[in-house]
């Protein structure tokens, strides 16, 4: 896909769930991983229909097809992204910015005052660019092996919303 995707941004339907399976896959599997820590992953990245009628999940469609996800959950007035991802061929054309965006605004129309984000390793330097600050780390085995999550949050601006 070119830099100039034409794409928008909606509500999934939970008939979306097995497309956007495959694009939690696609994405995560871009970054290299072992074939082992993807099956270790595969619950992780998968997405039932359930999930996407529990939490608010967008879409981002160009040329009929989705090409990225997000889902946010909210307790109180924290917001946590659940989910963000992107075809490897709708990177860097402004598809997660703009998903993230609308994660965003629909925390701070439910009164989230944080959005928080459990991130990959590979996806610091995207959640910083967007104005998230590190605040700590998630610690757990893989493999044998000791596997550090960044932590990020973002402060959500006080005040009167849109709810258009």
């Amino acid at each position: 896909m070119s830099r100039n995707l034409n794409f928008t941004v909606s509500l999934a339907r939970p008939d979306d769930a097995p497309d956007l399976t495959r694009i939690a896959h696609a994405a995560k599997s871009y970054w290299g991983y072992p074939d082992e820590w993807m099956a270790a992953w595969h619950a992780q990245l998968t997405v039932d229909p359930q999930d996407i009628v529990a939490d608010p999940t967008f879409v981002a469609c160009a040329d009929d097809r989705i090409v990225g996800f997000c889902a946010v959950s909210q307790r109180g007035d924290i917001a946590s992204l659940e989910h963000l991802w992107v075809l490897p061929d709708a990177m860097g054309c402004g598809v997660g910015r703009a998903l993230f965006d609308q994660a965003a605004l629909h925390a701070r129309r439910s009164g989230a005052t944080l959005v928080e984000v459990e991130a990959d390793p590979h996806a610091v330097d995207f959640y910083r660019h967007l104005g998230c600050q590190p605040f700590g780390e998630t610690v757990y085995e893989l493999d044998g092996q000791p596997r550090r999550l960044p932590l990020l949050r973002l402060s959500l601006p006080q005040g009167p919303v849109d709810r258009s």
